[in-house]
């Protein structure tokens, strides 16, 4: 199933100053294109879509899953503030405690691993998703996004609004964050 975006972030990695100064544009004429271009190059990397597969300023997601597993695989890494609900049997929601489970990073993201006595409770059959898991992910504010990846988004606003085809080589900085192949 397919994550869905509970809380965008309340930022973006670059601000429209950072972006049109790369662009080396000192008017504001173009401040809509610039920032359109600047809301395509965060969208073309960040969040469940973005060719990195990770979420850049924190953000909160919900993860649905159509039952039980010892661990419950979440599509993004740098995961916090976890929480999981279920809708029991009886079609009531239900919070698990908090002691019941841990969230571990994983090579390509993280994963909700549940103690081992956990008891997993009977879920509704009448719920396609019974089991939610809300999180927070991401590098934290703006500020804490990696610089080279910043530098990547300025490179596409420029590289658009330039109206260049393609990518820019800069692209090559940012493998090393990949969490899945395009």
């Amino acid at each position: 199933m397919k994550p869905i975006l509970v809380a965008a972030p309340v930022e973006t990695p670059v601000t429209l100053a950072e972006a049109k100064d790369a662009a080396r544009v000192d008017f504001d004429d173009d401040d809509q294109s610039i920032g359109a271009y600047l809301a395509a190059a965060v969208a073309h990397l960040d969040g469940y879509s973005g060719i990195l597969g990770r979420c850049l300023v924190s953000q909160t997601w919900r993860q649905g899953f159509d039952g039980w597993t010892p661990r419950l695989r979440l599509p993004f890494p740098d995961v916090a503030d976890v929480s999981v609900k279920y809708v029991d049997a009886d079609g009531v929601e239900q919070a698990v405690a908090a002691a019941e489970f841990e969230a571990v990073e994983g090579d390509a993201g993280a994963e909700v691993i549940f103690s081992s006595d956990f008891t997993m409770p009977t879920l509704s059959t009448e719920i396609e998703a019974p089991v939610q898991v809300e999180f927070v992910a991401g590098y934290g504010a703006a500020e804490d996004v990696p610089a080279d990846i910043k530098m990547v988004i300025k490179a596409l606003t420029r590289h658009w609004y330039d109206g260049e085809a393609g990518e820019p080589a800069q692209m090559r900085l940012i493998e090393k964050y990949r969490c899945r192949p395009l």
